[in-house]
């Protein structure tokens, strides 16, 4: 079965169409001129800011001009992530989808459907003519995943509408009335690089085949973090092995929790078999840490590697090596205010050397604005110790719940007509744009709800098609009652 025949056929077949479009984050080219050249086959009007933002607009259902106008609003970019075996062009390819039963996902790569869907979902509100609505202005965003660009360069007057649905959240029945803020930090140093001995061996490690997904939804699941267990382990060995190290490389982007990392490594040529056991007895250890939170069929894996030319200084790499075991990962504290929320987390996303500099990115997100900083000046005093030069990147600011909302009550009033039992009504640890949306139009009314997504931000992604089909019922009944007031 094709993702086209699946119903809400609208949906899906403007899901269909952008899957197709290559959009990874601050590579949106393709999907700013498809975005314009679909409103021109629909002879549907549209707008373009300078930072990329594209807002179509539908006028009401005769009768309901005077209802307020409501902003549906979508991302356009989406997490570029990969298997390591997958080859895939995330500048160039398209995404290729498969139907698993009650479930839409893809061969190899992340889905696209953060926040795909929530755009196909405003497209199809724009195509369909049997729905009941206000005016409507669909607003798609630019480079949400890094930088909240496009929420960030949202000019007065591009949007007018006093209501906004923000169509990016992950679980059908779920009403969003807050989130956290973030902010990301990056610690650079120009590595010193030597002659390689002549008298090691060499080897690469590699860990592989972790969950990773979302840094913010995912990270109170104890997921491994494959960037911390690798340094773990070389720093375990490292005096006792006379480790030197010539490469090392683990995590992609920032909000994305890291599956893979891998590092190559030279050893006195007498410990090779102790290595190998050394090896075999961390890959149980980690299986047993993780039995509950990972899948099993991740890997700690060892292989013989070519011979290196050059390695990173033995201060430089140890250093390296221990300032990443030691960084802050993970959840750091739980919300007082709201029962089960992470306030603040820490993602330790990336390790990564280009041309001799090698950059450690760590995602920070909290609740509570002084708490993000907190965490990210302590990983700031970790490395600016060990004398790497550190900088902020990427901040923004929570979106403070407001309980009394007219649109939650609506919506509340909605779910509960078609479903029969009140939606959950919840603050999110991950970030969203309604923050910066509300610092910019501080009378906006908002909510965001999505149909369900699992493991988004990795390429086990997939989307739940029952959830799309409520999410849209649901929809559909909410833009109607908020037309009748």
């Amino acid at each position: 079965m094709k993702i086209t025949d699946l119903e809400p056929k609208l949906i899906w077949e403007c899901f269909n169409e952008i899957t197709k479009v290559p959009r990874p984050t601050h590579h949106l080219e393709k999907m700013k001129k498809f975005l314009m050249d679909w409103a021109e086959k629909h002879n549907i009007s549209y707008s373009v800011d300078e930072v990329g933002n594209v807002v179509m607009r539908k006028a009401a259902t005769p009768g309901y001009e005077n209802a307020p106008t409501v902003i549906l609003q979508g991302h356009q970019d989406m997490v570029a992530e990969k298997n390591g075996d997958k080859e895939h062009d995330f500048l160039n390819d398209p995404i290729t989808t498969i139907v698993d039963d009650d479930w839409v996902k893809a061969d190899g790569t992340t889905l696209g459907a953060d926040n795909g869907l929530g755009c196909a979902t405003a497209m199809a509100v724009l195509l369909d003519d049997k729905l009941i609505h206000g005016p409507i202005e669909a607003l798609f965003t630019v480079d949400e995943e890094q930088g909240l660009i496009g929420a960030n360069g949202l000019q007065p007057g591009f949007v007018t509408g006093s209501i906004l649905l923000n169509l990016d959240s992950e679980e059908m029945g779920q009403l969003v009335i807050g989130c956290a803020g973030g902010k990301v930090t990056l610690a650079q140093k120009k590595l010193e690089y030597l002659d390689a001995p002549e008298d090691k061996s060499w080897w690469k490690v590699s860990l592989s085949n972790f969950k990773g997904g979302h840094s913010g939804m995912e990270i109170n699941l104890g997921r491994g973090n494959a960037n911390q267990e690798l340094c773990r382990f070389l720093w375990s060995i490292w005096k006792e092995y006379s480790v030197v190290l010539s490469d090392i490389t683990g995590g992609g982007l920032a909000n994305a929790i890291p599956r893979e990392a891998s590092a190559v490594i030279g050893v006195d040529k007498s410990k090779e078999e102790d290595l190998l056991r050394e090896v075999k007895k961390f890959n149980d250890m980690l299986h047993a840490e993780f039995l509950l939170a990972e899948t099993p069929d991740f890997i700690f894996n060892i292989e013989k590697a070519t011979v290196a030319d050059k390695i990173i200084s033995e201060d430089e790499a140890f250093t390296l090596v221990s300032s990443v075991f030691a960084c802050p990962n993970g959840v750091q504290t739980m919300s007082r205010a709201v029962e089960g929320l992470v306030e603040t987390s820490c993602n330790l996303a990336s390790v990564k050397i280009a041309d001799g500099e090698v950059t450690v990115t760590v995602h920070q997100r909290s609740s509570v604005d002084s708490r993000r900083d907190e965490i990210a000046n302590r990983v700031k005093a970790l490395f600016e110790m060990v004398g790497y030069t550190v900088s902020f990147d990427d901040a923004y600011v929570g979106w403070a719940p407001n309980p009394d909302s007219a649109v939650l009550n609506k919506a509340k009033e909605s779910y509960l007509s078609l479903f029969g039992e009140e939606p959950k009504v919840e603050a999110l640890h991950a970030g969203l744009e309604c923050g910066l949306f509300l610092e910019k139009i501080p009378e906006l009314d908002m909510i965001s709800f999505g149909p369900t997504l699992k493991d988004i931000h990795s390429p086990s992604e997939k989307a739940n098609i029952p959830s799309v089909q409520a999410f849209w019922k649901f929809l559909c009944d909410l833009l109607q009652r908020l037309a009748q007031g």
